[in-house]
């Protein structure tokens, strides 16, 4: 390419983004979205976005907009069975008004946060989701492109 005009540089590797977004499921409900509020601006490759939303936006131009469908497998991944965990009902603290439905954070081996979904309670056991809420959901991606730029990675 010869042409050194800056507003045809797509997105790509080393550029930084400045973006609308909009998730939502299927049935039309909304997950998260910047639409009428300020663009948010990312780095590609910095992590800021999930590397299967992330590849989506490889080409797409300054004042393009674009809908996707993203698969659970390049989303949030399937819900796995062996995030279900059983835990003892004496490891919670006897003041928490346990009920299906609560999420709780948990510790996890690197010393973050995990968040768990509880899905069953009685007496002695408490059984716990920590597959991400999304798991095995197809999320629609709605992007505009307002700005791409060279990316100065430090």
């Amino acid at each position: 390419m010869t042409n050194s005009n800056e507003s045809e540089v797509g997105v790509g590797e080393g550029t930084r983004v400045f973006l609308n977004f909009a998730l939502t499921l299927e049935d039309g409900a909304e997950i998260d979205s910047n639409f009428g509020g300020d663009p948010v601006d990312f780095a590609i490759g910095d992590g800021s976005l999930l590397p299967g939303f992330e590849r989506l936006l490889f080409g797409m131009q300054p004042g393009q907009r674009q809908l996707f469908s993203v698969s659970p497998e390049e989303a949030f991944g399937q819900p796995n069975d062996n995030n279900i965990q059983v835990i003892k009902r004496d490891q919670f603290d006897q003041d928490l008004a346990l009920e299906v439905g609560l999420v709780c954070s948990f510790a996890d081996a690197a010393g973050g946060e995990l968040p768990g979904l509880v899905v069953a309670v009685d007496d002695s056991e408490v059984t716990v989701d920590f597959n991400h809420p999304l798991a095995g959901r197809t999320i629609l991606f709605d992007v505009l492109v307002h700005r791409v730029e060279p990316a100065e990675l430090h």
